[in-house]
């Protein structure tokens, strides 16, 4: 499993590295800035632009949106699609139940007593509970990790990266949690997958022709045999 663990992270040292230090510089954020200092840094910066941007992007790192990008990633490949299902699946897991023990307020109740200083997105709903972790953060970091580790192009990995902290970034721009949840989102999509990829990707079936291709191809190949 060691040897596994090493092969992973080295498979997705492009987007492993630059996450890490993203991380060490939150981390040390939080250490020097109080929660609503860092909140209000972020909430008072805010365009016409970016509020359609993120409002739209966020949808990204949502249920609706992890099962149509499944779905695509499955066109595509079957050993890959399989890798980010079962990902989100295990990370899916382990964030609710992370969250409705911890049972945080999310900014909309933290701040409901200076709801007038809070500028908030019109049409974007407002949840009030299970603000740690970002379950957003956690699918987004998740498929940023999985598309990093099948992509043949490693480079790939920066991209997913950019895509991943822009999702994070949405989440606290819409007032739905805190650096805080973003941070510790991104940690469990990272590493939770990091160890489900090492264990099941050494699974034999998953080494088989018949997973290493997608629909399309699957199609193309029908065509071509007929």
């Amino acid at each position: 499993m060691k040897a596994a663990l090493t092969s992973t992270c080295h498979k997705i040292k492009t987007l492993l590295y630059p996450y890490l230090v993203l991380s060490l510089i939150c981390v040390l954020l939080m250490i020097i800035f109080s929660k609503e200092e860092l909140y209000f840094a972020i909430n008072h910066r805010h365009t016409v632009f970016t509020d359609v941007f993120f409002a739209n992007l966020t949808v990204l790192g949502a249920g609706i949106g992890c099962i149509v990008i499944v779905l695509i990633t499955v066109l595509i490949n079957y050993r890959a699609g399989f890798l980010l299902a079962s990902s989100y699946i295990i990370t899916f897991i382990i964030s609710q139940t992370i969250k409705h023990l911890v049972k945080a307020p999310r900014p909309h109740l933290f701040f409901s007593k200076k709801l007038h200083d809070i500028y908030l997105i019109k049409g974007v709903v407002m949840l009030d509970k299970n603000s740690f972790p970002s379950g957003h953060s956690v699918s987004a970091f998740t498929a940023a990790v999985v598309f990093t580790y099948v992509a043949k192009n490693k480079n790939w990995g920066g991209f997913w990266l950019i895509i991943a902290v822009l999702i994070a970034y949405s989440r606290m721009y819409l007032s739905e949690h805190f650096l805080q949840d973003v941070t510790a989102g991104s940690a469990l999509g990272v590493f939770l997958t990091v160890f489900w990829l090492s264990w099941i990707d050494q699974q034999a079936f998953l080494k088989t022709e018949k997973w290493n291709r997608g629909i399309f191809r699957l199609n193309k190949n029908s065509v071509n045999k007929s």
